[in-house]
């Protein structure tokens, strides 16, 4: 059966399908979408995903969006290797961790966005900034980009999301047993979170993740990178050079 993934290189969502795809170990087709060219918000794309955001699946022709979703279908539909527990209740503690991940991601886009969309959103003209909006179907995407675009986060806001980042780490040096977050086994649980700790790893609280500090999350951290997948998945730079 024939999977094709519509992602953005540095989206985190679509670094969690890949990584999970690549733990898999299946064969899927790319097709890399250009966020800043508005590609998501193509009528081509809009057919397949109507929120016009990424990460999107084709599985024999039939769309599914949603990162979690995605990868929970494709463990039921490919159970090996297993990255979903068995256990139900250490199934519902996977579920309940990718849902507390998923709901930081606004402080996430609060860094990620100021980096690259709002050099763009900055130089537009009132009139081409409404035209850009219209093509949004998602509200909350397009106060993001009026947010970039004519009020951008200022240090205040991006402290306090760095501080909730951070609380992520802390939740996380708290559950690690054996390793891993859920019941010692590597899962979907693990790469939800990964594209995030590669942000804050990277710019928003390299510190953070100091073994002195947070041993537990240091080793998870240094373990995780080094499996095969992490390496096909391509974390690359999220800033350029």
């Amino acid at each position: 059966m024939t999977i094709v993934l519509y992602h953005s290189p540095k989206s985190s969502a679509s670094r969690r399908v890949r990584l999970f795809l690549e733990e898999k170990g299946l064969t899927y087709e790319a097709h890399e979408l250009d966020l800043s060219r508005q590609q998501q918000h193509q009528p081509e794309y809009l057919a397949i995903n109507p929120l016009g955001v990424v990460p999107t699946i084709l599985h024999d022709g039939r769309p599914l969006h949603e990162s979690g979703t995605i990868c929970e279908y494709l463990d039921a539909i490919y159970p090996e290797p297993q990255l979903c527990p068995d256990n139900p209740y250490d199934l519902a503690l996977m579920r309940n961790w990718v849902r507390h991940v998923d709901g930081l991601i606004g402080n996430l886009i609060r860094f990620n966005w100021r980096h690259h969309l709002q050099k763009k959103a900055e130089k537009m003209s009132e009139d081409e900034l409404q035209a850009m909006l219209t093509k949004i179907p998602s509200a909350e995407r397009r106060e993001a980009w009026m947010r970039v675009a004519r009020n951008p986060y200022t240090e205040e806001e991006l402290s306090e999301s760095r501080s909730k980042l951070i609380g992520l780490l802390d939740q996380m040096e708290s559950m690690i047993s054996n390793g891993w977050l859920i019941g010692g086994c590597y899962s979907l649980a693990d790469i939800a979170v990964a594209p995030f700790v590669r942000r804050i790893d990277e710019e928003i609280a390299p510190d953070a993740l100091s073994p002195v500090q947070r041993p537990k999350v240091a080793a998870w951290w240094t373990a995780l990178q080094a499996r095969p997948a992490y390496a096909r998945a391509d974390f690359g730079a999220f800033m350029d050079a």
